[in-house]
């Protein structure tokens, strides 16, 4: 059985998009509530928690040096240096509903995160996948979407996964990556209640997708993270010791280790799940994907 180890208590109000740096083997991670990101050294135990002043969703490293961030304002970016922040595009303007939630970067070094609207309502059309190149340009790639959020490449770069939580989904596309471009949606995984569903507790959160092909996911709501194999049958379940697990990505030196996010965003939830905010991780036989970094 996979061993959930509780590493940092770092009491996130929300925890999401762990990013593993193999050049400085250090995990980064959003707090999205608290307008920051966190960095986690295992081999020294230090952390840190870096403000930037705005809502970070997602943040991946760059060819160049420094990150790039996706933020309530747009795609940003950002020197750990300096602590200095500068736009590079606002895809949905000032528009204070708005922020950017969960992405990745892909081979060729663009950058894909997905917006979503935050008024306390129920959008379940309005959030929008978008597009970063290197080039600076910014594309529309799909729309009318619940809340986007994991996206990961199968291993050859063929297919790619996304999750629309509220609609209890993960679909699959074709992917082009000279291009950058997806066709032929398809379900991956069906979560829900629905005809031809699996059931399961919760609402598909991040992912990522190890060496093998098979898709891991954190079930917000659901407390688990599951591993479905590239039918899209379930592997194997890991059970945490929080409500609502976010996301999650491989690390480590062999790439061997599983870090887990999560989220305290309701206090009753907090006082029934003390952990909640946390950070963990569960040493696995199965070695992950090195994440690439933005190209421009």
């Amino acid at each position: 059985m996979d061993q959930v180890e509780h590493i940092l208590p770092c009491r996130n109000k929300l925890g999401e998009g762990p990013l593993w740096s193999e050049e400085q083997e250090v995990l980064y991670w959003v707090d999205i509530e608290n307008d920051c990101y966190c960095r986690f050294d295992p081999i020294s135990d230090h952390s840190e928690i870096i403000q930037t002043g705005v809502a970070v969703g997602v943040l991946a490293e760059r060819e160049r040096g420094g990150l790039v961030l996706a933020t309530k304002k747009g795609f940003a970016f950002w020197d750990e240096t300096s602590k200095t922040l500068r736009y590079s595009a606002q895809p949905f303007g000032e528009d204070p509903r708005l922020r950017f939630n969960d992405g990745a970067v892909d081979c060729r070094g663009r950058f894909w995160a997905g917006s979503k609207v935050e008024d306390g309502q129920e959008h379940p059309d309005n959030g929008t996948l978008y597009r970063l190149d290197p080039d600076g340009s910014v594309h529309v790639m799909l729309t009318n979407i619940g809340v986007p959020n994991g996206i990961g490449w199968s291993p050859d770069n063929t297919i790619m996964y996304f999750a629309d939580s509220p609609r209890q989904i993960i679909t699959a596309y074709d992917f082009d990556a000279e291009h950058g471009t997806i066709a032929q949606p398809r379900p991956f995984v069906l979560t829900g209640e629905e005809e031809g569903g699996l059931g399961l507790a919760g609402l598909p959160d991040g992912l990522c997708v190890d060496s093998d092909g098979y898709v891991w996911s954190a079930f917000w709501d659901g407390g688990k993270v599951i591993r479905f194999a590239p039918d899209g049958t379930i592997e194997r379940t890991i059970d945490m010791p929080v409500a609502r697990p976010t996301a999650c990505t491989f690390g480590g030196a062999g790439l061997n280790e599983l870090y887990i996010t999560s989220a305290a965003v309701d206090d009753a939830l907090k006082q029934q799940y003390p952990l909640s905010g946390d950070l963990f991780r569960v040493r696995t036989d199965i070695k992950g994907q090195p994440k690439y970094k933005f190209a421009g």
